[in-house]
């Protein structure tokens, strides 16, 4: 896995939109949130699809934007719009030795699972999952900010990824274990199996989260990838948010997470803030980590910044 170059004030990022479109009011108020982090911003066409659907333009035009931004030379790191629904369809369209060449920052979440699986796997470059511009940055709080500028600009300290006041990690199976650090969304992760772009967790420590979801779907889902062999071959498990999931006092969703993955007998953290909740913990996808369930931790050992 690559390092990626950390940006500094001044820096030009770029902004697209490679899932869905967001309205002209956010996207200005995302341009204006990037600017007030110091950055010049960089804005794709796609940023301007409005009405047209759940897509913010063709597949051809998303994934040509996406590809240029990564080997524009004035662009030192891209940010997501927002997510939705779409990245998936433009995997085939990457270029990947375009990309591979220009390694850079890429930050988002949600529906860029796909891209973050993509960019690890194919192209060798560690990414961010963290706030995108018009559905998070545009009113995010002093937490999700902050914990993302330290990422963003290579001034992390190697060490425990800390959740916000009142919020504890906890351990839900015990152990301790280390791998590089995977994953995302539990419905594109799962949405990606029998595909080229199939999350690969051999020797990873394996994160998910999710929204909106019925019981008896995360089940499934769970379900899915235990079969296909991704718990097994996991080091271990980080259990981020899991906003919406509705669970009755009879059966709660750590019932649910504990009855799948305690068989496969590795460590599992569970309630690390990051997805889709606020405040949001930012995570560098591709860095080298430790969890220990029985603390309720979660380090880092290696980071993605040169």
């Amino acid at each position: 896995m690559k390092k990626v170059k950390g940006i500094t004030p001044n820096d030009v990022v770029g902004l697209t939109a490679p899932s869905g479109p967001a309205s002209q009011e956010k996207l200005k108020k995302a341009i204006a949130a990037l600017e007030e982090a110091g950055f010049r911003v960089e804005v794709g066409e796609t940023c301007h699809i409005e009405h047209r659907g759940y897509l913010a333009g063709p597949p051809q035009n998303r994934a040509a934007e996406l590809s240029s931004m990564f080997s524009n030379k004035e662009i030192k790191a891209i940010f997501c719009l927002r997510g939705g629904y779409g990245s998936p369809q433009i995997l085939p369209l990457l270029d990947q030795e375009q990309i591979r060449n220009n390694p850079k920052l890429f930050v988002g979440y949600s529906d860029i699972t796909a891209l973050h699986l993509f960019l690890q796997q194919c192209c060798e470059i560690p990414t961010i999952h963290g706030p995108m511009a018009a559905s998070d940055l545009i009113d995010a709080d002093s937490f999700t900010k902050e914990g993302l500028s330290r990422l963003i600009k290579g001034n992390i300290s190697l060490g425990r990824l800390c959740n916000p006041p009142g919020e504890r990690m906890e351990g839900m199976i015990p152990g301790r274990a280390s791998g590089i650090l995977t994953g995302g969304n539990l419905t594109l992760i799962s949405a990606l199996m029998g595909t080229p772009y199939e999350i690969d967790t051999k020797g990873k420590i394996l994160f998910l989260e999710e929204i909106n979801e019925e019981p008896y779907k995360l089940d499934r889902m769970m379900t899915q990838l235990a079969l296909g062999g991704k718990f097994s071959e996991a080091e271990g498990v980080v259990l981020g948010s899991w906003t919406g999931c509705h669970f009755d006092s009879n059966f709660n969703i750590k019932d649910l997470f504990k009855e799948i993955l305690e068989p496969f007998g590795k460590p599992v953290l569970f309630n690390l803030r990051a997805g889709h909740c606020r405040p949001m913990v930012s995570l560098p996808l591709g860095a080298f980590v430790e969890i220990n369930a029985g603390k309720g931790e979660l380090v880092i050992k290696e980071g993605i910044i040169q």
